[in-house]
């Protein structure tokens, strides 16, 4: 479901270190000139439902800069088993934007029955893509630890992640969790879904907009591709990852999309989408809206 406007825009995909067409592919912002509008809207609608759900906000899980998550515990859990857990991580290119803005997407879930954790990891410059990998390992080992005692079930635990957040899900997912820790299980992360995620990041240290913020060297990008890592096992419904993007989207970004399934096999990703009529950022806000194919998908993982 590739977008035809799109794709006749760029038909071809030219040298990998052509700086002119990097930009063209990656920088969202420019893509999508009204971003600013949806940046406007989540924080709005942020607020709001923080208001509204009240949780514990600013929880730490490290002693590191931005190592906070914010915790929605489930509604109507009273003499229910404990909830299944979906953990949002946000994007932002792993240089910007903030838990804060991204607590729009929560309300559905608790309705539905799910506790939510929405962690912060530090922002490039000052640490690097592996530094943030390891602080979002941190962050699910806590939520592992401790998320029983906010009525969620550290068995039951999904990761959706949104650009960045969607590189960071599947890193997630194919981590060795019993090298971190030995009170930690194989199978930490149940599944997970990336929405618009990257994950062969060599062609971003090309990308003349990220080169100052990322600073990406070969090594780091070659250690932090998940196309480039073993595919997680599937053990009972266990190790799946979703991808999806929005049709709108550049041929990079849908590149990607296809890549991580070519890269682990449909058993491990079996879906692979592009839905029409969404960019960069409307696609995420569909996450938030019962009756979406990217809601149905994330609520089909929950309850997996």
């Amino acid at each position: 479901m590739h977008n035809a406007a799109m794709n006749a825009r760029t038909p071809t995909r030219p040298s990998p270190h052509d700086p002119a067409w990097l930009e063209s592919q990656y920088n969202n912002r420019a893509l999508v000139p009204e971003h600013a509008r949806h940046f406007a809207d989540w924080a709005r609608t942020s607020e709001t439902a923080r208001k509204a759900l009240g949780g514990m906000l600013d929880v730490r899980y490290g002693h590191g800069d931005g190592e906070t998550l914010d915790i929605f515990p489930a509604r109507r859990r009273a003499g229910r088993p404990p909830a299944p857990v979906l953990v949002f991580i946000h994007g932002g290119y792993w240089r910007s934007l903030d838990k804060s803005d991204h607590s729009f997407l929560v309300p559905p879930f608790v309705e539905q029955g799910a506790c939510v954790v929405v962690p912060n990891y530090a922002l490039c410059p000052a640490v690097t893509i592996p530094d943030i990998v390891l602080q979002t390992v941190r962050a699910l080992a806590w939520v592992y630890r401790h998320i029983a005692v906010h009525g969620g079930d550290p068995e039951r635990i999904t990761v959706v992640g949104h650009s960045a957040g969607g590189h960071l899900a599947a890193m997630m997912l194919a981590c060795q969790w019993q090298q971190v820790a030995v009170d930690l299980p194989d199978a930490l992360v149940r599944n997970a879904l990336s929405i618009s995620g990257l994950y062969d990041l060599r062609p971003l240290r090309h990308v003349p907009f990220l080169q100052d913020s990322l600073r990406l060297t070969a090594g780091d990008a070659r250690k932090a591709s998940p196309a480039l890592m073993p595919a997680p096992l599937v053990r009972s419904g266990r190790g799946h990852l979703f991808a999806v993007a929005g049709g709108d989207e550049s041929q990079e970004f849908l590149r990607h999309n296809r890549l991580i399934q070519e890269a682990w096999g449909a058993d491990v990703v079996p879906v692979s989408e592009d839905l029409p009529g969404l960019n960069h950022f409307s696609v995420l806000e569909t996450l938030a809206r019962p009756g979406q194919r990217l809601h149905a998908l994330a609520t089909e993982l929950l309850g997996g």
